[in-house]
C-alpha cells in the first residue's frame, strides 16, 4: 500500500485545544504526515508559545492561535485567521475540553453542565459550520471528534462530562450522514484513560484499579491515538464515516 494513502501533504488541518495533553500530540502527528496545522489555545501563553516550538522543531509547519472556541465570534476568526495564514481548512479535530472533576449528581450545578454542553456540542457546531463552506465546495472534508470511553462504558460519578460526550457521539452520527454526499467524513476518536498533564494529582488507588481493567495490561500514551487520527484524516479512510473508534487497549471489549 502506497505511503501517499496516509499523506497530508496539501492539507491544512485546525486541532482545537491543542497546547497541551492529547491535542498537543495530535497536532504533532497531523504535522508530520505533511498537513499544516493551526494549533489553538485559550489560557495559557506561555504554555502555547512551549508547545508551539516543540511542534516546529519537530519539522512541522503550522500557526498557533488563540481563541475561545465555544464563543461564536471567536471561532469564526480562528477559522478565518487560520485560513489566512495556511489555507482553507481541510481537516478538523475537535478536541477542546475543560476540567472534568467527578461529582455526584448533587454536588453538580446546572452550570457546570453547560460548560460540557459548550465544549462537547456547542463548540464542534461552530467549528464545523464556519469550516463547512470550503470543504463543501471542494468535495473533500475531515472531520473528527475527539470522544470518550466513558460514555460507552457509563462512568460514574460522571455524568456531566458523559452525557455531554453521548451528544457529541449523536452529533457525529447524524453529521456524517448529512455531510456524506459532499464526500465529507464525520468520524470520532474515543480514547481511554491516557494520562497528561492534568492527571498528575488523579488519586493513585483510582489509576491503580484503572490500569487492572486494561486488557493490554499498560497504560496508553497520546501518541497510540496518531495512526487512528492520521488514517482518519488521510485519503485511506474515504469510505469510513460515521464510526467511534475506541483506542483504550481494549477496556470496552465486554
Amino acid at each position: 500500500m502506497s505511503d501517499e494513502l496516509f499523506s497530508l501533504k496539501g492539507k491544512v488541518a485546525l486541532v482545537t485545544g491543542s497546547s497541551t495533553g492529547l491535542g498537543k500530540v495530535m497536532a504533532k502527528a497531523l504535522g508530520k504526515a505533511g498537513a499544516k496545522v493551526a494549533m489553538n489555545y485559550f489560557n495559557n501563553e506561555e504554555r502555547a508559545a512551549k508547545a508551539f516550538a516543540e511542534f516546529e522543531a519537530a519539522g512541522c509547519e503550522g500557526a498557533m492561535i488563540r481563541a475561545n472556541v465555544t464563543d461564536e465570534d471567536e471561532v469564526n476568526r480562528l477559522v478565518s485567521e487560520a485560513s489566512e495564514k495556511l489555507g482553507p481548512i481541510d481537516i478538523v479535530v475537535l478536541n477542546a475540553t475543560p476540567d472534568q472533576p467527578q461529582k455526584s449528581i448533587e454536588e453538580y450545578d446546572w452550570d457546570f453542565y453547560q460548560s460540557m454542553l459548550d465544549f462537547f456540542i456547542k463548540s464542534p457546531y461552530l467549528v464545523t459550520r464556519a469550516v463547512l463552506p470550503h470543504m463543501k465546495e471542494q468535495k473533500w472534508g475531515r472531520i473528527i471528534n475527539i470522544g470518550s470511553e466513558t460514555f460507552h462504558l457509563g462512568v460514574k460519578p460522571f455524568t456531566a462530562y458523559v452525557a455531554a460526550k453521548g451528544g457529541q457521539n449523536g452529533f457525529n452520527r447524524s453529521l456524517a450522514h448529512e455531510l456524506a454526499e459532499w464526500n465529507i467524513t464525520v468520524n470520532m476518536i474515543a480514547p481511554g484513560w491516557i494520562p497528561v498533564e492534568r492527571h498528575e494529582n488523579d488519586p493513585q488507588e483510582l489509576k491503580d484499579g484503572y490500569l487492572a481493567s486494561i486488557p493490554m495490561g499498560r497504560w496508553g500514551v497520546p501518541q497510540d491515538l496518531d495512526g487512528t487520527l492520521v488514517y482518519l484524516a488521510s485519503e485511506a479512510s474515504g469510505f469510513v464515516t460515521g464510526q467511534n473508534i475506541h483506542v483504550n487497549g481494549g477496556t470496552t471489549v465486554h
